[in-house]
C-alpha cells in the first residue's frame, strides 16, 4: 500500500470539519429567515459558492496556525491574534468605508470581509453568483494562498 500524500492527510482532517460548518451555516440561516424574519432574496448557489469558500479558508488559516503552533497555548494566542482584528476590521463591528486606509487594507486581506459582503448582497440585495464575483474571487484567492502555505507547512513537519 502506497503511503498517504500530505494532501489526502489534511483533506482527511478536515472534512470533518467541512460538515460541521455547513451545518452550523444552516441553521444560523434558518434563525435568520424563521425567527428573525430576515429576507432572503438572492441565490442559493452564490450563498453556498460564498460559505463554502468562507469555510474552506477559515479551515486553512486554522491548519496553518496549527503547523506554526509549538504548543495548544501558542495556537490560542495565534487565533486570537487573527480572531480580533477580524472582527474589528471586516466592517462586522464598524462601516468598512468609515475605516482609514491602513485599516481597510488590512481588512481586505481577511476572509471575513468578503464573507460578510457576499451574505450581504445575496440576503438583502438578491444578489446572484455574477453580482458577487468581485467578493468572491478575492476570497478564493484567500483560500488558494492559506491552503498552499498550510500544505507547505504540514509537509515539513512530516519531514
Amino acid at each position: 500500500m502506497p503511503p498517504v500524500r500530505a494532501s489526502e492527510v489534511m483533506i482527511g482532517k478536515t472534512t470533518p470539519y467541512i460538515i460541521v460548518g455547513a451545518i452550523q451555516v444552516a441553521i444560523v440561516l434558518l434563525a435568520a429567515r424563521f425567527v428573525f424574519e430576515i429576507p432572503f432574496a438572492g441565490s442559493n448557489v452564490a450563498l453556498a459558492l460564498g460559505v463554502s469558500a468562507f469555510i474552506l479558508a477559515n479551515l486553512m488559516l486554522g491548519y496553518l496556525i496549527s503547523t506554526v503552533a509549538k504548543t495548544q497555548m501558542q495556537a490560542m494566542q495565534m487565533t486570537f491574534f487573527v480572531f480580533l482584528p477580524s472582527i474589528l476590521l471586516s466592517g462586522f463591528m464598524f462601516p468598512f468605508q468609515a475605516m482609514p486606509f491602513w485599516a481597510r487594507s488590512i481588512g481586505e486581506c481577511l476572509p471575513i470581509t468578503h464573507f460578510l459582503r457576499i451574505v450581504r448582497e445575496v440576503m438583502l440585495k438578491g444578489a446572484g453568483t455574477a453580482d458577487i464575483t468581485a467578493d468572491l474571487l478575492p476570497l478564493l484567492a484567500i483560500l488558494l494562498v492559506l491552503a498552499l502555505a498550510a500544505l507547505r507547512r504540514f509537509r515539513s513537519t512530516l519531514d
